[in-house]
């Protein structure tokens, strides 16, 4: 072979890997197949580090364990700021923040639409791909788990959100971490760790007891 077959031979070889290269996944199917396994869950547990940035009031962090169970029972107890709790009882929805009001806590019904009460999972994750354009955004990592980012443009305008971007893992589809822009204006930030699903829990995990000298306000 003579040298300028041999460089061109050298050459279409450096040049093979680009005409090779991987395209990006359907963000459609990233997003189809998490609500699909969200769906399928019986129930599902993680500790979460929620960060709330508004422009106006600062932003605030908190922590806490977050346990579901179909669409009516959640329960968001938080380790700081400590013995805050949204509860969802299958019955009635309660907010109880005794870092801010110590001594009310407020009961209201359970949203007839998941969509609309405290649990982002289902913000996100019901009719995704009816609800939302998405946009894949990048491959990343989240405590050290591989994930697709996923934008995501709400086709609907009364959801409570105008724009999410979610981090989807890669082995098991459920989101690691959602940070959404709220039509307040504020964005939240939830990142979830020691993800477990399937799990068993007890009547009292989704149950929320009045303490004494608290008011409860019906709204």
């Amino acid at each position: 072979m003579n040298p300028r077959s041999s460089l061109a031979a050298l050459a279409a070889l450096l040049l093979l890997p680009l005409g090779l290269a991987a395209q990006d996944p359907d963000p459609a199917a990233l997003v189809e197949k998490a609500s699909r396994t969200y769906r399928g869950l019986t129930s599902f547990q993680a500790d979460f580090r929620q960060v709330i940035a508004d422009e106006q009031i600062g932003t605030y962090e908190s922590r806490g364990r977050l346990q579901q169970m179909g669409e009516s029972k959640l329960a968001m107890r938080f380790s700081d700021p400590d013995g805050d709790a949204i509860v969802m009882d299958g019955e009635h929805l309660w907010v109880y923040t005794p870092s801010t009001t110590p001594r009310q806590v407020i009961r209201m019904a359970v949203p007839t639409d998941p969509t609309f009460g405290p649990n982002v999972l289902a913000w996100i994750l019901t009719d995704a791909t009816k609800r939302y354009q998405s946009r894949y955004l990048r491959g990343d990592a989240v405590a050290g788990r591989s994930v697709d980012v996923v934008a995501l443009t709400p086709l609907d305008r009364s959801l409570p959100f105008t724009e999410a971007t979610v981090w989807l893992d890669r082995f098991d589809a459920l989101p690691r971490r959602i940070e959404v822009r709220e039509k307040s204006g504020q964005r939240r930030t939830l990142t979830f760790t020691g993800v477990e699903t399937h799990r068993r829990f007890g009547a009292q995990a989704f149950q929320f007891t009045v303490p004494g000298g608290v008011r409860i306000v019906d709204q």
